[in-house]
Formats: C-alpha cells, structure tokens, sequence
C-alpha cells in the first residue's frame, strides 16, 4: 500500500471515531461524569485534579456553561428506579423502605463519644478528601467565606464551578440579563451546607445540600444536634444528582432543600425554589393531598404504606420527634400540621 492510501486510511479511520463519540455523545443525553466536568471545565492549563483544592474561584458567567453532569453520583445513592416501597404491606413497621432499612434503635453510636465533632467522620475535617459533589465543586475556593460551627458542619457561597452544575437542573438557566433579574432566588442568595449524619446503618457520613443564605445557619445547627443525638437520615444530597426530579428523590428517601420547582399540582413557586424549605426522609413522611371525593393521594407513591400517621414506624417525624422539635424551635413550620393537606417531610422558614 503506497504512502498516500495509507494516510487516506487513517483519516477516515479518525473521522468514523470522532463520529462514534459524538453519537454516543448524543445518546447519553450529553450527561458527563464529575472528572469529565472538571476537565471541560478547567481554565487554560490547569489540571482537574487542581480545580477541588484551587483558592480563587474560576471567572466567567455560570450561564455560559448549559452542559450538566447527570450520571455522577459520588454519594453512592441509590437509583430511584431501584427503592423498593411497602410492598403492598398495610403495616409500615413491617414493610421494608428503599434501602431495605432497619430500626434506627439498633443503630451503633460513635463509640460513646458525646462530641459530633471528636467523632471521627468520613471527611475528616478540612484536610480529608470529600466526595461529595458539592463538595468537591467548591473546593477550598470559598474558605474565606466559609461560616463553620466545626470542620464538618459549614456553610459557604457557591463556587462558579457548582453554579455551572446546578444550572439548568435545579436553578433556571437563563439568557439574558432580565431574565436571570426575573428568577425569585439568585445565586449570591444561596449557600452550600455540608453536614454530617448517621445513616440507617448506623454509620456516619456526609451529607450536603444547597439552601437560602436565611436558613443555612439554622441548618448547620440543627443538622449538629440531630449528629450529636445519632438521629438517622438516609441519605442527604443535592436534587441535581436526581436531574431535578423532586419524585425520583422522594422515592430513594432523599433530604433535600433547595429546587426552584412550582408547587406539585400548582403554578406557584414553592418555597424550595427559593432554598427556604427542606424534606426529611421523604419516603417515611410522604405528601398527602385529599381528592374532593376524600380519597387520599400521596406522593410518592410507593409510600402509600406510611401515609397512615396512627400507625408506629421507624423513620416517622411527628410532634414528639426530635427533628420536628429542633426545626420549630429554629423558627421552621412544619407541613404536618396543616388541615388543606399533610406533607409529613417538610419543614419551611419565612423571613420576616
């Protein structure tokens, strides 16, 4: 073969995987793993691996970037195809969540330790390695901002680069100057929380959410005495690891707050879209709404088992539960106690 086929040949061998890729590209709806963000992301020379530990937050407008990761999922949460619900079981505290849960009464403590913070956590403070999205998005880029009850539980400005992640998932993405003005919540308006908590196998781990700059302390707070008190949340990440979808969370017994959403059923915002409003083991304390012909519906539906208050289960958030108690006492109203519905999970704090 001459010289001249041969280089023929190995252009046309580029181009068909440069087009394979771009297909592929196409297929998976342009979803990217975290590492594959960071590197499209990374400004002119500079390694991912450097973008978590940068000090100096990286310019340009956060809405120049529509491009969002979808399938990474450092939290390790589950996929809500996946969570199993009551099985049809009648009787909550016989029916098995969607992580196959058990009683939080049987979990194991931090070796007897009263301090959540001399409790050795998966983050180790500021010096260990997250990885948390959130987490590993704003780096130490915003540490001088940073508002720390201890190493683990703080709060902070978003970084460009977590901005870029949630826009045009859990925050609108916008094109004009107007528009972004328009929106009900801005970006300087919200702060990344990271927490720790026990999970239900008694284990302590990270947690992180996205919530108003209005509440973030009140959470840091109540997320310590919940730590302290060994309390059990499943799992706490942002929405965006769920492309947004408030029912795909709710049904992997997801704690989430901020998602600029409407009102399930309605076109108001709710109160999540401006980060002042928080569910907690959403699975275990479902939506209930009531059909004019009185029938219940709750939402998710899987959940339906549960949705019966006079019943004893764990997981279940009542007056008497140490996290109802917490979040009125900081000021929160709790979904529980409203006549026109029930949302069990929720709890939401207006500025005054």
């Amino acid at each position: 073969m001459d010289r001249s086929k041969l280089i023929t040949l190995l252009v046309t061998l580029s181009m068909i995987v440069v087009i394979a890729w771009g297909l592929n590209r196409l297929i998976r709806g342009h979803s990217m793993s975290l590492a594959e963000y960071e590197r499209l992301n990374a400004p002119s020379g500079t390694a991912s691996s450097e973008i978590a530990s940068s000090d100096t937050a990286p310019s340009g407008n956060p809405e120049d970037s529509r491009e969002v990761p979808t399938d990474s999922n450092p939290s390790g949460s589950q996929n809500s195809s996946a969570a199993s619900g009551p099985n049809g079981s009648q009787d909550p505290s016989g029916a098995s969540g969607p992580n196959g849960s058990r009683d939080p009464s049987a979990a194991s403590g931090p070796n007897g330790s009263q301090d959540p913070s001399a409790a050795s956590g998966p983050n180790e403070g500021q010096g260990g390695t997250s990885q948390l999205t959130g987490a590993a998005l704003n780096g130490t880029s915003q540490l001088e901002q940073r508002i720390s009850l201890t190493d683990d539980f703080y709060y902070e400005p978003l970084s460009d680069h977590l901005r870029r992640y949630i826009t045009g998932v859990s925050y609108p993405a916008v094109d004009t100057e107007e528009e972004a003005a328009a929106l009900a919540v801005g970006y300087d308006d919200l702060r990344y929380v990271h927490v720790l908590h026990y999970d239900f196998d008694g284990n302590s781990t990270e947690g992180e959410l996205i919530c108003n700059e209005y509440i973030a302390q009140d959470l840091v707070e109540i997320f310590y005495e919940l730590y302290y008190s060994e309390y059990q949340i499943e799992r706490i990440t942002l929405i965006d690891e769920y492309e947004g979808d408030d029912t795909a969370s709710m049904e992997d017994n997801n704690t989430s707050c901020f998602n600029y959403r409407v009102v399930e059923g309605s076109d108001s915002l709710s109160k999540h879209a401006y980060g002042l409003a928080i569910d907690i083991n959403p699975f275990y304390n479902p939506y209930v709404t009531y059909e004019k012909d009185g029938t219940e519906k709750v939402s998710p539906v899987a959940a339906l088992g549960y949705a019966d208050r006079s019943l004893s289960f764990p997981y279940k958030i009542d007056e008497e539960d140490l996290c109802c108690r917490l979040f009125k006492e900081h000021g929160f109203i709790w979904g529980g106690n409203w006549n026109s519905l029930k949302d069990y999970q929720h709890f939401q704090k207006t500025p005054k």
